[in-house]
């Protein structure tokens, strides 16, 4: 990035610039480098301490720009902690294998995606960061529950309880990095939890 104030998309392309290219292609970079920046330092200070100044500033853009994307800190936030788990099917899978399943694509993903550390720190403090956790795993987690529970008045509960399992995982590996917690090898940890995540999405009620 040059720093420059201008806004990227109103730049006009160049001789024989088609679509997609020129302006366009800037502006995706621009915003690529925004959320980057916002990701980290979201991660890094949390959702209160963050500002819009630091994030332009390690974007390398000046902070209008940030403005004129996302129009405020918390449509910032809203972008850069979009994310979608990419759950597995588990339709196709014998009901058996369910919690084995989710828990090695959870592990997976944390173990690749930042973005999760930084919505788990900011939403262990900030409402608008807890809210973004609860839509999250709502959205997204809680249909994995309607296939595999066999009550369904019981399916938010057991949501929630494999919710407290897989986030418990991820606070203390990745977040307080706890160092027993983090010298599990995945293979040890699925073996460890997956029974656990099982038993809350199939077993008849206790």
């Amino acid at each position: 990035m040059n720093g420059s104030n201008s806004d990227t998309t109103t730049t006009p392309p160049g001789p024989g610039a088609g679509p997609g290219s020129g302006a366009p292609r800037r502006s995706d970079a621009t915003r690529g480098a925004i959320l980057t920046a916002a990701r980290e330092r979201f991660a890094a200070d949390g959702y209160e301490r963050a500002t819009i100044r630091a994030i332009a500033k390690d974007a390398g853009i000046d902070p209008s720009m940030v403005m004129r994307y996302y129009g405020n800190k918390e449509g910032l936030f809203a972008a850069a902690v979009a994310i979608d788990l990419r759950l597995p099917d588990v339709g196709a899978l014998p009901r058996e294998d369910v919690g084995r399943a989710l828990l090695t694509h959870f592990l997976a993903t944390w173990e690749e995606n930042e973005v999760l550390t930084a919505l788990l720190r900011v939403g262990a403090t900030n409402a608008a960061g807890a809210e973004r956790m609860q839509g999250v795993f709502r959205d997204q987690l809680l249909p994995i529950a309607e296939r595999a529970c066999p009550d369904p008045q019981q399916v938010p509960a057991r949501a929630a309880l494999v919710s407290s399992q897989l986030l418990g995982l991820a606070l203390t590996r990745y977040v307080l990095r706890i160092p027993s917690a983090v010298a599990l090898a995945p293979e040890e940890i699925v073996a460890w939890l997956a029974p656990t995540v099982q038993r809350y999405l199939t077993a008849p009620s206790p």
